[in-house]
This record gives structure tokens, sequence and C-alpha cells, in this order.
């Protein structure tokens, strides 16, 4: 398998130089040259089928047997024996729990094989890289516990001060390891993301440092993903539809991508928080960029969606000039616009959506503790909203699945002014809050962050 970059300019690349890379040399996102046709299951474990499932995205650069090990490595670190459980909540109403990993979020499904990933690569290649993300909440915990203590890789988090959940902070800033560094940025997520991609688009910089990305900007972040979709809508005997909390589109593309390969699901619902712009524009039309409004539900707080660069380049029919021409119009002027036949071909059909404010999701966590008997994290509540919403009376369209993306006790203040209950964190975290934090602050600057990275990178 090869990749090529979204924007059309970068050299394709193997598998094993994708993963380091992260971002492409022209600013782009990989994706493969093609959609590869999923297997029939072998009838196995969750392990086994993530197997069938990665295997064409990584051979040759990891053969089979490397990637059984990896992949057992990964899940054996999950508290629950199918990984991602199914959890039935209603006629018809499903949650798929993601977060039974160390970090309690769906992040985890991908990090924990993904960081191996990179261990085993870099050892082969007697190579180290500084990875660098920025984080909205739950990556950047996920990414330090998937890579803390390996030999060949620095990791530096960029995460919006006072923008994340206590317990979401915690988790990066109380991990006592040589080669992980959380950082607090003065702005938001979406100023953090940019810092990010400034860095990568600085070549000499990224050279020197050898930057390499975990955000779903890097495809094995997204492919790792596919997976869970894959195994939830191959549990049913009907097409199943997916409810997806939403920010950076990356978790919706990963199930996307699982549809193209052949996964048997009908469509997908976006739901979002107040910060709207996909609900915008699958209902409206209207991508446009609005200032950033802090939520209960911050993992969402995000204006500039960046996976869906990866789908834009399909619609453009994998013309990577026109997307980088877009995609530098929307830097501009703050909006996308997409051609109605567009539309009509790639969204329509394939994509609901719905957003949620602060007061609909409280409502939303007590009604499904009072009908289900089951604590949601504002995230997933806005998942559980906008499937129900779209399934109607009596559930008769099939299984909707809603993705479970963390664990109520990483948000216990929204969950118990919901339901007068605070949810406690599992044995591993119970001593959280008596941890040592570590961490520092830096202005929205690059060139302040720019130096803050060489001086942590070992």
């Amino acid at each position: 398998m090869k990749y090529l970059s979204t924007r059309g300019r970068a050299d394709e690349l193997g598998f094993a130089d994708v993963l380091l890379a992260g971002l492409a040399t022209d600013g782009g996102l990989y994706v493969p040259e093609r959609w590869p046709t999923l297997t029939p299951s072998s009838g196995g474990d969750y392990v086994s089928r993530a197997v069938e499932v990665m295997l064409p995205f990584v051979e040759p650069d990891i053969d089979e047997i490397t990637l059984t090990h990896l992949c057992t490595e990964a899940y054996s670190s999950f508290r629950h024996a199918a990984v991602v459980p199914l959890v039935q909540i209603g006629n018809d109403q499903w949650v798929q729990e993601l977060f039974h990993g160390p970090t309690l979020a769906f992040k985890d499904v991908a990090l924990q094989l993904v960081g191996r990933m990179f261990d085993h690569v870099l050892k082969q290649r007697g190579e180290r890289v500084t990875i660098v993300g920025a984080t909205s909440g739950d990556t950047g915990s996920a990414a330090i516990d998937g890579v803390a203590g390996c030999d060949n890789v620095d990791i530096v988090i960029l995460y919006p001060l006072g923008r994340t959940s206590e317990v979401q902070r915690r988790q990066m800033t109380t991990v006592d390891a040589p080669n992980a560094h959380a950082v607090a940025v003065e702005g938001t997520f979406d100023d953090c993301q940019d810092l990010v991609k400034a860095m990568f688009n600085d070549v000499d910089f990224r050279q020197r440092n050898q930057l390499s990305a975990v955000n779903s900007i890097n495809w094995a972040r997204v492919m790792a993903q596919t997976v869970y979709y894959v195994v939830a809508a191959e549990t049913f005997a009907r097409p199943a539809t997916f409810s997806v909390p939403t920010g950076n589109f990356g978790n919706v593309l990963a199930g996307w991508i699982a549809r193209e390969m052949g996964a048997p699901i009908r469509d997908f619902v976006l739901a979002s928080n107040t910060n709207d712009i996909l609900t915008r524009f699958v209902n409206d039309a209207d991508m446009t960029a609005r200032p950033v409004v802090p939520t209960i539900s911050p993992s969402m707080d995000i204006q500039v969606s960046s996976n869906f660069e990866r789908l834009l380049f399909e619609m453009n029919g994998r013309d990577g000039g026109m997307t980088d021409e877009q995609l530098s119009g929307f830097r501009q002027a703050g909006r996308l616009d997409i051609e109605a036949d567009q539309r009509s071909q790639w969204i329509d059909g394939t994509f609901r959506a719905a957003a949620f404010d602060d007061d609909a999701t409280l409502t939303e966590i007590e009604r499904v503790h009072r009908e289900a008997g089951m604590l949601l994290d504002p995230h997933t509540a806005t998942g559980t909203a906008a499937a129900r919403l779209f399934a109607g009376p009596g559930g008769s369209g099939g299984p909707m699945i809603t993705l479970g993306t963390a664990h109520p006790a990483k948000f216990p203040d929204a969950v118990e002014r919901a339901t007068g209950i605070r949810p406690p964190l599992p044995a591993h975290l119970a001593d959280l809050f008596a941890r040592e934090e570590r961490t520092q602050t830096v202005a929205n600057d690059l060139a302040a962050v720019q130096r803050l990275v060489e001086s942590l990178t070992r």
C-alpha cells in the first residue's frame, strides 16, 4: 500500500514512513492510494478482527505476525474482555463503550496501538522522533500514555489553558516520565492545532527535531479507529447507523472509511455541541468558522475540523490542487463552500447532524440515567440525543449505535449536575488528584512554542 497527500505535491510513501511523518511535506494529510475490501471475519476476538482489517494498510512494512503481537499488547491494556463492548440502552439503541483503555477515552483504542507501532519502527531503523500534538482534552493523555517511557520518542502535547476538564488535565500533567511533557497554551484548541501544523510546515525545524504526530492528522490513528466500526456493524443482521460525537471529524471519518471498505453501515449522525460548524455544514451547507465557545463537552470545542480535509479530497475526485485551493480559501475567509452536486453525492444520504447546547446535554444525561441506568459523559450524551432524534418513535430503522467516547468520571462535574451522582474514577486512577502535576504555560506564539519544544527534546 502506498500513501498520497491530500494536497497532491508530496512524495508517495509506504506505511512506516507515513506513520513517522504524520503530516505530509506539502501540508496535506496522507490517505491510502485505494480503499481495500474487507475480508470476511474469521469469527475471532477483537484482536483477530483488528489484524484482518488493518493488515492491507500496513503490509509489507509490518507483517501479520508483528501486527498480531502489537495488537495483542495494545488491547491487553483494556479493562473489558470485549475491548469495545456494546450496551443496549433502548429499542434499537446501543452505546459502544470505547473508554475501557488506560486513559478512559476512545483515543486509547488507536493510541495504545500507534505508540507500539512507533516503538517497533524506530527500533528497527535505529531512529528517534519528537512527537508534537494538540489536544482538546483526550488525545493528549492517551498519546502520553501510549509512548511514556519509549526510549526513541519524546512527546510534547499542547492543550488550551483552562479549557479541559480537571481530570483530563491531570491525566496529562501527572505522568512521571522523562520523555513526556504537557504544555498549556494561552488560547483555544484550534490555536494549539494551528501551532502544531505550523511547526510541521517549518521544514528546517521539522527536520532538525525529527517531528512526528499522533493527532488524527496521522493516518495510523484513523486506520486503527476503523476497526471498532467494523466489529460493531458486523454484530447485527441489518445495516447500522452510527451516532458520533464529533469535533475534529476524525472519528466519523474512520466510520466512513469502514463503510467504503464494505462494513454494513447505513449512514452516520454527527452530534455537535454549541460549536456546531459540522452540523451547520450538513444541514445548511454553511461551513463558516465562528469563535469557539467553551462548553461542558470540551473535546468538541472546535471550529476547524482538520480531518474533513480527507473527505474533501475524495469529494474533489482526489484532486490535491483543488483541495489545497479550497482549504487556503477557508483559512483566509473562514468559510468553505461545496458545490451542490458534491453535496448530493457525498453528504446527502450519508450524514445527518444535530447540535445540543449544555442545557440539552445535561437533560440527556439525566434521561439516559433515569431510563437506562447508565451514566454518560457529556460528549456521549450529545450522541445519544442525536440518535434518539433521528431514530424516531419506536426506533424501527435498524440498530442505532452511539459511540461512547469517554468514561463519565472524566467529566464528574457535568454528570453530577445532571444526575446528582459523582462518578468515581476506576481503581488505577483513584489517586489521580493526589499526584504531583508537571506542566508549564506558553503564549500562543509560534516562536515561543518552538523554543520550548527544542528545549524539551532529549
